[in-house]
């Protein structure tokens, strides 16, 4: 399920599914108001179609995605594996064939100390991303705007909460929770 949160300028109007979110930006609209909608996973906009009636609204929603068809085939499908071809030099496939397991074993588990190696690094680039994505749309007219901005890619927590503490409730707790997990390797405050 998609959680969304729609904005009426600096107002928090509506959090939640986004058949929930879409039904409080429509009565916003209606009322003419301008409402933005943001995916809390990562605060992209989302460009709801609010004409007609909330019936109309609600059926131009995105489709849920649906789980794709098992692929029937080489590799073992109830596992998600697939084959693809690698391009390796012949020491590395040398060095491959002489671990435990083979070459396989061996390339999954460079693969996964690999991803969570980036895990970290990863989980900060996209929560400090989401955040300036939401910022720039709602806050760009806010005191210390630029200043919450520079302190939120320094990495120095203390210093964007400072720079956001007189902002209206509602963006400057959307904005430092979008931010949370790029603070001190995700670990909070």
């Amino acid at each position: 399920m998609t959680l969304c949160t729609a904005f009426d300028g600096h107002t928090m109007i509506a959090t939640g599914s986004l058949a929930q979110v879409a039904g409080a930006a429509k009565a916003a609209h209606d009322s003419g108001r301008a409402v933005l909608v943001f995916r809390d996973e990562d605060a992209q906009p989302v460009d709801l179609d609010l004409r007609g009636d909330l019936t109309a609204v609600l059926a131009r929603l995105p489709p849920k995605a649906s789980p794709e068809p098992e692929k029937r085939g080489p590799g073992r499908p109830k596992l998600g594996v697939t084959p693809r071809e690698v391009t390796l030099l012949p020491r590395h496939w040398d060095w491959l064939a002489s671990q435990p397991g083979g070459a396989s074993v061996a390339l999954r588990k460079l693969v996964e100390a690999a991803l969570r190696e980036a895990e970290t690094p990863d989980r900060m680039r996209r929560s400090r991303e989401a955040a300036y994505r939401f910022m720039t749309a709602v806050a760009g007219d806010l005191p210390d705007y630029e200043e919450a901005v520079r302190m939120l890619f320094a990495g120095d927590w203390t210093a964007f909460d400072a720079r956001t503490d007189a902002w209206p409730a509602d963006v400057r707790d959307y904005a430092r929770r979008l931010a949370e997990p790029g603070w001190r390797n995700g670990q909070g405050r």
